[in-house]
């Protein structure tokens, strides 16, 4: 990652905030390619902390622990594209303060104004990484999930995401010519083509069998759990669902979109390392993957 930096340049999705800080980054070459892979990484850590903080806070594991941001960390590592400085990766940001926003609004008599700063963040993640508006479709239905159905909430989190565009059309409205595409650019759906190698069925491997593993003892603690955090459980999984379906909405050809999947995919594997009555499963899980991740990194094709 930082041997071999990898220079980000701007992708069909990406929002105009992002297009804007890849030209600034690149303006004059007054930084050099390490600074790619130090924002990555800096991004990577500070998700994984947080991801690690939400877990925790919440009690969504019978322990406090360190191991959701330890296999976010891990997990991350499975992929080289994962590593990038891309909008995606900036998106997941976003993500995680929404997932954290939604689980507090349950049972909450009036959630109006978090209920707001949800579809406003969204909005702003729109502006990195387009496709991200897509995610609409799982906060209506974590609204469903965390509380009762009222019209005036589900408008306000329309009208959150909306304000973003909203100041921004009347920004272009004053300063260019009107051009729809200027303020919603177009959403295509295909079918990514990605080349097959012995590296990547590895990296699947290793990232489906732990999150198999975790899912089980998950379905298992549920009967334990407090409504509020099988519900919370509940909106991991669609956060997952949509994550993976997300890709497919103007892609690139290339796995970098799917960075917005490990948030989730750590989660459940947090729950194979802790929950595990065989110690020596997710002992053999952590080491083969730390050797596999050396071993792709150092001898495999794509880092």
């Amino acid at each position: 990652m930082f041997t071999h930096p990898h220079v980000t340049i701007k992708g069909a999705g990406d929002g105009i905030l992002f297009r804007g800080l890849v030209d600034f980054l690149h303006s004059g070459n007054r930084f050099g390619p390490a600074v790619y892979p130090v924002l990555a990484f800096l991004c990577l850590y500070v998700q994984a902390l947080i991801l690690n903080r939400f877990i925790s806070q919440h009690r969504m594991m019978s322990r406090p622990t360190y191991f959701p941001g330890m296999a976010y960390l891990l997990i991350t590592s499975f992929f080289p594209e994962w590593n990038y400085f891309t909008a995606p990766l900036l998106v997941n940001t976003f993500l995680l303060f929404v997932l954290s926003a939604l689980f507090r609004i349950y049972n909450q008599p009036s959630a109006k104004g978090a209920i707001f700063n949800i579809g406003l963040a969204l909005g702003l993640a729109a502006f990195f990484f387009f496709p991200a508006i897509t995610y609409i479709g799982w906060i209506f239905l974590a609204l469903m999930l965390m509380r009762p159905f009222r019209l005036n909430e589900w408008i306000l989190c329309l009208l959150g995401v909306m304000a973003p565009f909203y100041f921004y059309a009347v920004y272009l409205f004053i300063t260019t010519p009107w051009n729809w595409d200027n303020l919603l650019p177009q959403l295509s759906v295909h079918l990514p083509s990605l080349t097959q190698s012995a590296w990547m069925a590895g990296s699947v491997f290793l990232l489906t069998v732990p999150f198999l593993i975790g899912s089980y003892y998950v379905q298992d603690s549920l009967r334990k759990m407090l409504i509020q955090v099988r519900k919370g459980w509940s909106l991991v999984l669609l956060y997952l669902l949509v994550a993976i379906l997300v890709p497919f909405v103007n892609n690139s050809d290339s796995l970098a979109n799917w960075v917005m999947a490990a948030v989730p995919f750590a989660a459940f594997h947090a729950c194979t390392y802790l929950y595990s009555g065989f110690r020596i499963i997710p002992v053999l899980l952590f080491w083969a993957s730390v050797v596999f991740v050396l071993a792709y990194q150092y001898a495999g094709p794509g880092w």
